[in-house]
């Protein structure tokens, strides 16, 4: 029987799925601890005193009823607690995607808080149905379409909007006819200037914003979202300052959960959420696989990307199905949660349990809270989002990273958070097409006293053999760069000192080549010829050795001119042609290579 070819991939077999894989609680559950509950039990009771201020707040924030916000942080706690892997990622909703759900919900709602429930709903939905399919469908190197530079510019962006977006509620009136930054900060000026600023809204909400960062920034063990909201709901109770001095209030929620029910479906309204719903499922899905990661990497666990989307769509899917808003991981609630000593997802259920049970036995509780309290709640959420920090870095380190980053920034802020949010991928995108077109490439020589070969570059005193051009691209070979490679490689020849005769493509960097690169190969390897010039390649890895082959963009190439490493070629090189060549090492032997046997 012929033996297989070294550079053909083996076949793979998938493995088989087990039931703990497709609901990972299952897992959790068979093997939970008992010494575990006390701890679960208590993280799930200090979770939920952020829970039910987060959620209303944001609910609020992005143009629909606080209960909104409730509904879709026990959907999601209770769906991922079943679908999810992480055993202590917290979901809910979150402060990057309000802008993009206010895009949506605001303008489309006319003031309807029944349309806007209903929109938020569908936009879920969509929402769910699409990380799904891309979960589904193993899309989860989707997320790095967001570099760290081009998403901190968007964060930033984002919690831009959201300050101003709040500064009204803060001060105790409206600016609900604004749309867009520049309106939005215009109109609450003018606010501010015609008086119509509340002067105990505007108190209670400043107070807020000392106790909550006060708190943090000396006592971060101390809940101070809790104490905030409290503090601010006796107060308001107390005095009836909604009927004395006119401040808003939350009012009674709806008492029980909603019934599950499909969002109403209408074509137009259909196409007008889509666009936010891939921004946002962008959004919720890269913050969700470098949160998940993260903790993961804390505790010694492994999480799957792909399950990880899977869940987040199941608990989009649900939350939508239940008059809830887009939600995503959150990196405030999640450590929040760790802190408290969580274990499982079992912190996640007592939260939603303990909300749930809010509704249907005391949904009054919050009536008297001051929006203004909430709109602190969500600056201070914002605020979160925004590092200064990584900006200067990104100055100090990489000035074209920190213009990617102002792009970013500036197209969510001045264009708007949908397209800009689009805009930041396109700016990753074409960052990453930047690099691949024209990468760092490098003529290799052998440094003294250095184990292999080096980039002259930063080697100058590297001595290169006589006659020979070890050539390094760094980067894929695909239609963008094939010509560049080409040019630069003409280039590299034309400078050497002594007449070429062979050329060695040092081809580790390479991990790709498409057929526009594999026909330049064909004709450059003619060119050579007719050049009397040698192409070799070294360290070429078996699948681009097996698709060029499968191009016939090398099968010219004899196999004796494709070397293991540059060591390995250059030893052909000497022997083919009988240059003399003397390494610095001790005992090598003019025609060996440093890597040869001796």
């Amino acid at each position: 029987m012929r033996p297989p070819c070294p550079w053909r991939p083996a076949s793979h077999t998938l493995p088989a799925m087990d039931a703990g894989k497709i609901l990972p609680a299952l897992a959790w559950m068979r093997t939970y601890p008992r010494s575990s509950l006390p701890r679960d039990l208590f993280a799930g009771l200090v979770l939920t005193a952020i829970l039910v201020p987060a959620g209303m707040g944001y609910a609020e924030a992005s143009g629909l009823p606080a209960i909104v916000g409730l509904y879709a942080t026990i959907v999601p706690l209770l769906a991922y607690a079943a679908l999810g892997p992480s055993r202590i990622l917290v979901l809910g909703p979150d402060s990057a995607l309000l802008p993009l759900i206010a895009a949506v919900v605001v303008p489309l709602s006319a003031g309807s808080q029944d349309r806007a429930v209903a929109l938020s709903a569908l936009l879920a939905v969509v929402v769910g149905v699409v990380i799904i399919a891309a979960g589904v469908a193993r899309l989860g190197f989707l997320t790095d379409l967001l570099s760290a530079p081009v998403r901190q510019g968007y964060l930033n962006g984002i919690a831009l909007i959201v300050l101003v977006s709040q500064l009204p509620r803060l001060f105790g009136f409206s600016t609900a006819a604004a749309t867009g930054l520049f309106d939005e900060l215009s109109a609450f000026v003018a606010g501010v200037r015609d008086g119509e600023t509340n002067t105990v809204s505007l108190a209670i909400g400043l107070a807020c914003l000392i106790v909550i960062l006060g708190l943090r920034a000396i006592r971060p063990e101390i809940p101070g979202i809790l104490i905030a909201v409290v503090g601010a709901t006796v107060v308001s109770g107390a005095f009836d300052l909604a009927a004395t001095s006119s401040i808003t209030v939350v009012g009674p929620l709806p008492v029980g959960l909603p019934p599950v029910t499909l969002p109403p479906l209408n074509v137009a309204d259909l196409f007008a959420v889509v666009p936010a719903a891939l921004g946002i499922a962008l959004v919720a899905a890269t913050d969700t696989s470098v949160l998940s990661r993260t903790f993961a990497a804390r505790r010694g666990d492994e999480v799957d990307p792909d399950r990880e989307f899977i869940a987040l769509g199941g608990a989009n899917l649900a939350t939508g199905l239940l008059s809830g808003m887009p939600i995503s991981s959150s990196a405030s609630r999640t450590p929040v949660a760790e802190a408290a000593g969580a274990r499982t997802q079992l912190t996640g259920v007592v939260g939603a349990a303990l909300i749930a049970l809010m509704l249907i036995v005391a949904p009054g509780l919050l009536a008297s809270l001051p929006t203004s309290a909430l709109a602190a709640v969500v600056i201070v959420a914002a605020l979160s989002l925004v590092d200064i920090g990584a900006m200067v870095r990104l100055w100090r380190l990489r000035t074209t990273e920190f213009w990617l980053a102002m792009i970013s920034f500036l197209g969510v802020a001045l264009i708007g958070v949908i397209p800009g949010v689009f805009l930041a991928v396109a700016v990753s995108l074409l960052e990453f097409i930047r690099r691949a077109w024209r990468p760092h490439d490098a003529v290799l020589g052998r440094a003294d006293g250095v184990k292999g070969y080096h980039d002259l570059t930063y080697y100058p005193d590297a001595r290169q053999v006589p006659g020979l051009v070890l050539y390094r691209f760094d980067a894929p070979l695909f239609f963008a760069n094939a010509d560049v490679f080409r040019e630069r490689l003409r280039a590299r020849i034309a400078e050497a000192d002594d007449p070429v005769r062979w050329v060695v493509i040092s081809a580790e960097p390479i991990t790709d080549v498409d057929t526009t690169a594999a026909t330049m190969l064909d004709e450059l390897l003619d060119e050579l010829e007719g050049e009397d010039i040698t192409l070799a390649f070294a360290a070429l890895k078996d699948p681009i050795r097996a698709k060029l082959h499968r191009y016939g963009a090398i099968g010219r190439i004899p196999d004796e001119r494709i070397f293991p490493t540059i060591g390995t070629a250059v030893t052909g090189y000497l022997k083919a042609t009988g240059q003399a060549w003397t390494d610095w090492e001790e005992g090598v032997h003019p025609t060996q290579s440093p890597d040869a046997p001796h």
